[in-house]
């Protein structure tokens, strides 16, 4: 089966369509499928429900989704420095369900991992909590949240190997494995491809069974704002 492709735009060719939902690797600016995310700018795939951590900033990641107004609903735990999705959210424009990121990850592992739902401590008593199953053990409170299965999955990471393996670097670890696992279908973006037994297995953070296409490619390095202040 083929797993490698020439550009992002291939190698989504044939699983975008209006209305799917995507789980989207990646923390703020750090480790994000950028390429893939460009790629589905230009297919033009509208109503489109993602989760993710946040949603990029206003002129990368995620935030160029919300700009072409291409998103319909955030599972998301952080609005971040992106005062797009902050307007669209407070005009009405966007749907957004907040997780908490403990949340988020957990419940797109459980998809991965064919788990339905599980019970959590975390939102008890909060506005997360509305609308959900809370129950009793050993007299304390707990929220079900379901896990999520999206229909395409969209991660970033450092290498891969030519039958799928991946290997990410330090903290662009972060959401990717487990959105990787929760899709039906998962495409990954690297930085460089190598063959295959160039990992120690120990060192494979997701097994290529889970990637189901690659694509690599040259990847913009951005950081975070950092504010600083002068001592008084």
């Amino acid at each position: 089966m083929r797993k490698i492709y020439e550009d992002a735009g291939s190698a989504l060719q044939g699983l975008l369509f209006d209305g799917m939902f995507i789980a989207a690797g990646g923390f703020g600016l750090c480790g994000i499928p950028e390429l893939l995310i460009d790629a589905i700018r230009k297919a033009g795939t509208k109503n489109l429900t993602i989760a993710s951590n946040n949603c990029g900033v206003d002129d990368f990641g995620l935030g160029v989704l919300l700009k072409t107004k291409q998103v319909r609903k955030m599972i998301s735990s952080y609005v971040g420095e992106n005062a797009e999705f902050m307007r669209q959210y407070l005009s009405g424009e966007l749907e957004l369900e907040f997780n908490p990121q403990g949340t988020l990850a957990e419940r797109m592992r459980a998809g991965g991992a064919g788990i339905a739902g599980f019970y959590t401590k975390t939102g008890v008593g909060t506005v997360v909590a509305q609308g959900k199953e809370v129950k009793s053990f050993n007299g304390e409170y707990y929220v079900l949240e379901t896990g999520i299965v999206a229909d395409l999955s969209i991660v970033k990471a450092w290498k891969a190997d030519t039958t799928g393996n991946l290997v990410f670097r330090k903290t662009a670890r972060n959401f990717n494995p487990p959105a990787a696992t929760c899709g039906k279908i998962c495409v990954a973006e690297v930085e460089e491809i190598v063959p295959v037994g160039s990992f120690d297995p120990d060192q494979i953070h997701v097994p290529g069974i889970y990637v189901h296409r690659l694509v690599q490619g040259q990847h913009e390095k951005r950081i975070e704002q950092r504010t600083t202040r002068t001592a008084a």
